[in-house]
């Protein structure tokens, strides 16, 4: 997975109901501009704090979702996560100093736009996708996934990947997995990884029928791999630009 220095806001007392919607920003740059993203991961944490609407954020390394290890972590890309009180709120960032520097940078960048499904668990004890109310989505869906692993059981989960890993590609290979990478937080231990996918039906494919990740699934229970975990399900309402030279979506 990814490796790139903790980032974001969250609203004192924000109540744990739903964003109207949360944002993914995905830029890629060219590498003799990763020092610049690096500065930018850092200065911009503190510009976040001052943004109107801006419910929780976090700034995100990535890896390239081969393998979702630590030498997966690709300093050519970086992400935005965002929930957002209004749709003009998320609307008005486009236009802020944060995105117009990454543009810069960037020499690719993907956005999307997306609406909370259902959500469990926390992210450095918040609630950032809110308490939405499940429902039927119909096109596109994306899940987010975010974990802090316990130190003493570190080992034993990274040695469970590489099935996991595995059964995600074998899902790119048939069409239902549309994109997927890890992002993180800090080098080890806080761990996540973002994937749209076809529809809901292969979602649920991969995470409910797949004998890797349901495997996965009970060993996490069996060996209580995280400190603290996540899971959130999202509808894709809209996608801009490209990822990899490509619009994943179509």
């Amino acid at each position: 997975m990814s490796a790139a220095p903790e980032s974001g806001h969250v609203a004192p007392g924000t109540p744990a109901t739903a964003p109207s919607v949360v944002t993914v920003h995905v830029w890629r740059v060219p590498n003799r501009k990763v020092p610049a993203a690096l500065t930018r991961m850092a200065t911009d944490r503190v510009r976040l704090r001052s943004t109107a609407g801006l419910q929780f954020a976090r700034l995100l390394g990535t890896g390239r979702g081969t393998t979702f290890a630590i030498r997966d972590a690709d300093l050519q890309r970086w992400a935005l996560l965002a929930s957002w009180d209004t749709e003009a709120d998320a609307a008005a960032f486009e236009r802020s100093t944060i995105v117009r520097g990454w543009g810069r940078l960037a020499e690719e960048r993907w956005r999307l736009e997306l609406v909370p499904l259902s959500a469990h668990g926390r992210w450095a004890g918040q609630e950032p996708f809110g308490t939405p109310v499940p429902r039927r989505w119909d096109g596109p869906v994306a899940a987010v996934t975010r974990a802090r692993l316990s130190a003493r059981k570190a080992v034993t989960f990274w040695q469970a990947v590489p099935p996991v890993a595995s059964a995600l590609q074998q899902h790119r290979a048939e069409g239902g997995l549309l994109a997927a990478f890890g992002v993180g937080e800090a080098p080890a231990g806080w761990q996540g990884t973002l994937s749209v996918w076809r529809s809901a039906d292969d979602l649920r494919a991969f995470a409910y029928q797949g004998a890797a990740h349901v495997a996965a699934i009970r060993r996490t229970k069996e060996t209580g791999w995280y400190a603290e975990e996540l899971f959130a399900r999202f509808g894709v309402a809209r996608a801009d630009g490209s990822l990899d030279g490509r619009d994943p979506l179509t």
